[in-house]
């Protein structure tokens, strides 16, 4: 009954920016976590960023930080993404995560115990 679904995704030029959004479904993660991953074709699944929502600590990649900005919104069960001065290299599939752990190793994809389908981003030159 878990659901995680991400939108937003599309084709943007170099230097745009995009919103992702997360909607999660099935319970509540308000004593946990929830992340973004991605994953380029050939390439393991890379963290992108988390938010931890007992203290509101958020933590990210060191190639996106200062341009992505993770924020969620609790009423909605939901977190999104903002993605400004988009790089090729960003271009990947997305996922969102999700924990039930009170702590947790935030880069681990083995520490989230639900992910949504990925919605795609593509960043052309």
């Amino acid at each position: 009954q878990v659901q995680l679904v991400e939108s937003g995704g599309g084709l943007v030029q170099a230097g745009g920016s995009l919103r992702l959004s997360c909607a999660a479904s099935g319970r509540t993660f308000s004593d946990s976590g929830m992340a973004w991953f991605r994953q380029a074709p050939g390439k393991e699944r890379e963290f992108v960023a988390v938010i931890r929502f007992g203290d509101g600590y958020t933590s990210y990649a060191d190639s996106v930080k200062g341009r992505f900005t993770l924020s969620s919104d609790n009423a909605k069960n939901a977190v999104y993404l903002q993605m400004n001065s988009l790089k090729p290299q960003d271009t990947a599939v997305y996922y969102c995560a999700a924990t039930k752990a009170l702590i947790w190793v935030f880069p681990a994809t083995s520490s989230y115990d639900y992910w949504g389908q990925g919605t795609q981003v593509t960043v052309s030159s």
